[in-house]
């Protein structure tokens, strides 16, 4: 038997603080706004199934209860006892926290609380750089504010995160862009942007990711349902830079973002929500993760948005996942027992404490 140790969440975000109606649930299990087709569910999923298989028992109620059973548990305990239940019982011990999205969420601390874990923040580029457009009267005052946003909010990130810079910034070239054309670019976007808009320009968000590069602190790259071969070039140039690159959420092309991990000494691939999304099938998707990557280059997360039941999802088919594959080999004497469990315990934790200089690394 594998035993996986408590683990490193290294790339969630927070829960919502509120009572959830049916629509709101659906929406966030589904991870998007948009409600189910007119007579289907989100809980007809693989994410759905999973999370009714571990979650009702945290509850008080027998695993795959009826969804409308359990959503009135949820509501009889409250929200605020009911995200305590499900987080403490995840096995999580520490989690690094995106605080970049909008919402009623709890912050790094919050959630740690709730979850009796540690926690740290995880700083978004882009909505950074909006704030500091906010603030900044010229194009000069907000591209020095920005430098000095960036490197000051270093001092207490464990890293950085890019969720537009793989698709716009990096779709074009990887190098950095030159002082004239980053002004230029600085000067359009401030003079067009209105209140509040996003940073959606090219040459400056690949401006961000440079910047961020030089903080010293890890990078998250969503890749999202992208190929994460468009960061390759980026990989390269960023080579010995002293910043490491986790690519995130690479499905269904995980086994592209295995392979780069293996080419580029400063690449990590975070297994995120992968696993989740794949319920029931996790084993077969991990094991081919495991093919191509090292295996100090992959990181535990759940990826994990708005319900408290996310986080326990992730962990418990990740560790199902992890149990089945590496127990086969050691059933199949392709692996010794203490060289799977040494893996496992890198995947679960050990390699986020060494990326993120957390507490405990090895």
């Amino acid at each position: 038997m594998i035993d996986t140790p408590n683990l490193v969440d290294q790339y969630c975000h927070g829960v919502l603080r509120t009572e959830l109606g049916l629509g709101t649930f659906e929406a966030q299990l589904g991870g998007s706004s948009a409600l189910p087709a007119a007579g289907t569910t989100f809980f007809d999923t693989q994410t759905g199934f999973a999370l009714r298989r571990w979650c009702p028992p945290l509850l008080g109620l027998e695993p795959h209860c009826p969804p409308a059973r359990y959503l009135a548990r949820r509501r009889e305990l409250g929200a605020a006892e009911a995200g305590r239940r499900l987080l403490r019982a995840s096995g999580i011990a520490t989690y690094l926290v995106d605080t970049g999205l909008p919402g009623d969420l709890t912050g790094p601390a919050e959630l740690g609380a709730a979850g009796a874990a540690e926690a740290h923040e995880i700083v978004r580029l882009e909505p950074l750089a909006e704030q500091v457009a906010d603030t900044s009267g010229t194009v000069e005052a907000f591209l020095a504010n920005l430098a000095e946003a960036v490197h000051g909010a270093a001092a207490h990130a464990v890293a950085f995160a890019s969720a537009a810079g793989v698709g716009r910034g990096l779709g074009c070239t990887p190098e950095p862009p030159g002082p004239g054309e980053v002004r230029g670019a600085a000067g359009r976007w401030l003079a067009s942007r209105p209140a509040g808009g996003r940073l959606t320009d090219p040459v400056l968000l690949r401006h961000l990711l440079w910047i961020a590069v030089t903080a010293g602190r890890p990078l998250q790259l969503h890749t999202g349902d992208r190929d994460p071969a468009v960061t390759a070039g980026f990989a390269a140039a960023t080579a010995g830079l002293g910043a490491d690159l986790v690519l995130l959420h690479s499905y269904p092309y995980h086994r592209t973002a295995a392979q780069l991990t293996g080419v580029h000494p400063h690449v990590y691939a975070d297994l995120g929500p992968v696993l989740a999304h794949t319920g029931a099938r996790a084993a077969a998707v991990l094991a081919e993760v495991l093919e191509r990557a090292p295996f100090g280059k992959l990181l535990f997360s759940s990826g994990a948005h708005g319900l408290p039941e996310l986080h326990v999802v992730a962990a418990s088919v990740f560790r199902t996942a992890l149990a089945r594959v590496l127990g086969e080999w050691v059933m199949d004497g392709a692996w010794s027992r203490t060289d799977a469990q040494r893996v496992a315990t890198m995947i679960a934790a050990g390699n986020a404490r060494r990326v993120y200089r957390l507490a405990g690394s090895r």
